[in-house]
């Protein structure tokens, strides 16, 4: 997910360039982000509960910042991270998507990731969301491959890689360079192959028949 470094870079997935301005789920909508998102999307920034895993809680400027570069992401390429809301009721809820690696980490890719504001919690919803995230990677993007990284701590988020069939190898454990000595500085890379993704995909088909 990202940490550090507004906008990043595309390296390894430069190349892959689609419009998808809103995507939906059965109970959500990944859409472009609003400017009315930007109140409830600095209210999320600056509870230190979401930013529980981060050095840091955001001040309203820098959430503004982010908020900017991650929709010139999407105008630029098609994809990224899209603001979250739930359709039935049009509240925004945070965001999910995908992000090539940043220049400094130990590994290139594309990530899939997810950030919800507290009251969104428990419903489903980072699943829901970040499944759809991996299926425009892999079946719009054709990604060979997808990542998602997190600190060693944020058992929350592991589940949610876990529950969208993603699996840690111990040996891609690192530590962030971005991050000082501590308990966040420990992170883990969970990855998921197109092969394993269309697998579950069609397991998942069959269930609902």
């Amino acid at each position: 997910m990202p940490r550090a470094g507004y906008p990043l870079a595309p390296r390894s997935a430069a190349g892959y360039v689609g419009a998808m301005s809103e995507l939906r789920t059965e109970r959500l909508i990944l859409r472009e982000w609003r400017a009315s998102d930007l109140g409830p999307w600095a209210a999320m920034n600056a509870d230190p509960e979401v930013r529980a895993h981060f050095p840091e809680v955001l001040t309203r400027e820098q959430s503004e910042v982010r908020a900017a570069a991650f929709q010139a992401d999407l105008e630029r390429r098609g994809w990224g991270w899209w603001a979250v809301e739930v359709r039935a009721t049009g509240e925004f809820i945070g965001f999910t998507g995908l992000d090539p690696v940043e220049d400094d980490m130990p590994f290139t890719g594309v990530e899939a990731g997810w950030r919800l504001t507290r009251s969104a919690w428990g419903h489903g919803y980072a699943t829901e969301a970040g499944r759809a995230a991996l299926a425009v990677g892999f079946d719009t993007l054709r990604l060979p491959e997808i990542l998602a990284v997190t600190t060693a701590t944020n058992l929350r988020s592991q589940a949610v890689m876990r529950r969208l069939g993603m699996t840690r190898d111990p040996a891609d454990d690192f530590d962030d360079p971005d991050i000082a000595d501590g308990p966040l500085r420990p992170c883990v890379v969970y990855r998921i192959s197109a092969e394993v993704h269309r697998s579950l995909a069609r397991e998942q088909a069959g269930e609902r028949e």
